[in-house]
């Protein structure tokens, strides 16, 4: 995807305190890094046609006619979430460009002076019904191993607390508060701390947890060896997922992801009553406008809400 003779090679290697991209990718989580490296990668090797990477493509170079081209490409290749998400990650880089002096402002403004990219309003996933969720446990209190007893908390907690999986293997016993039930959130989606709540059927059943796990510090679920053996240390997301695809399949539940959990917690807390701002509180959303996307009520409610108002 050449637009130009001119090279957009870096002549010489920036030191990484003077790199848009690398100071961008400083800004980050541990977990967005990787995401939004790859998609410099990829945009610099698309620019480039694999010459390049994020770190010896010059970004203070790009055009206009660079990024507006890039866009169309990665809307020919990816669903539009992702290509707005690369595109995000190109515009943080030259606005650091911009503020390390390699980009003049008018520059800047005009290489991003593109379209917003529309994304679907519709929610990927699902919510589980209440008789779903019921199956899941059923499963989990009829398995007689460690495992059994492990995942019923997994799932307690990820139902019970909305929590995205990357944050539940994060937690560690000392998050845990038995007395109030509630999880202390570190280093959450953007960074942020929050504090949330499990529903009292949730805390015995982490409590029952606790009990064959222990009290030695260290993380809160931990995997099991061959032999119930288990290890205090934090799971990976992707075992999540694949003790929730072992259950849903057990259960005879239709496929569904970790995250639909999440889906489900914010949905029923809203259908409950619960109002947007403390359900966003709860999920760890930036914007009530994430929470609302989550709310399925509809008309009705709308409806019933202005009698309450008085003349």
């Amino acid at each position: 995807m050449l637009l130009t003779r001119q090279s957009l090679k870096l002549s010489q290697p920036l030191p990484l305190t003077g790199h848009p991209g690398a100071v961008y990718l400083r800004s980050l989580n541990p977990r967005s890094r990787v995401t939004m490296r790859g998609a410099l990668n990829a945009i610099a090797s698309l620019l480039t046609n694999g010459e390049c990477d994020y770190m010896t493509l010059d970004w203070a170079k790009l055009t206009y006619q660079h990024t507006s081209a890039v866009q169309a490409a990665l809307l020919e290749r990816h669903a539009p979430a992702t290509a707005a998400r690369m595109m995000c990650a190109l515009r943080r880089v030259l606005k650091e460009a911009k503020r390390l002096g390699l980009m003049s402002g008018d520059d800047y403004q005009t290489a991003i002076d593109l379209p917003s990219i529309r994304e679907s309003r519709k929610l990927r996933g699902r919510a589980l019904s209440q008789d779903e969720i019921r199956g899941l446990m059923a499963v989990c209190e009829n398995d007689p191993t460690t495992q059994g007893i492990r995942d019923a908390a997994l799932i307690a907690i990820l139902r019970g607390a909305g929590l995205r999986r990357a944050e539940a293997v994060k937690l560690q016993l000392k998050d845990f508060t038995q007395e109030a039930g509630s999880l202390q959130i570190i280093g959450g989606k953007g960074d942020k701390d929050r504090l949330v709540y499990l529903p009292e059927s949730a805390i015995s059943i982490v409590n029952r947890w606790l009990e064959v796990r222990g009290f030695t510090p260290g993380a809160l679920l931990c995997p099991i060896q061959k032999g119930g053996r288990i290890v205090i240390r934090s799971m990976s997301s992707q075992s999540v997922l694949l003790i929730v695809q072992k259950r849903a399949i057990a259960a005879g539940v239709e496929s569904f992801s970790p995250h639909d959990f999440r889906r489900t917690f914010c949905s029923d807390l809203l259908d409950a009553g619960v109002d947007i701002v403390t359900v966003q509180k709860l999920a760890g959303h930036a914007s009530p406008v994430t929470t609302a996307k989550y709310d399925r009520r509809g008309e009705a409610v709308k409806r019933r809400a202005v009698q309450n108002l008085g003349f």
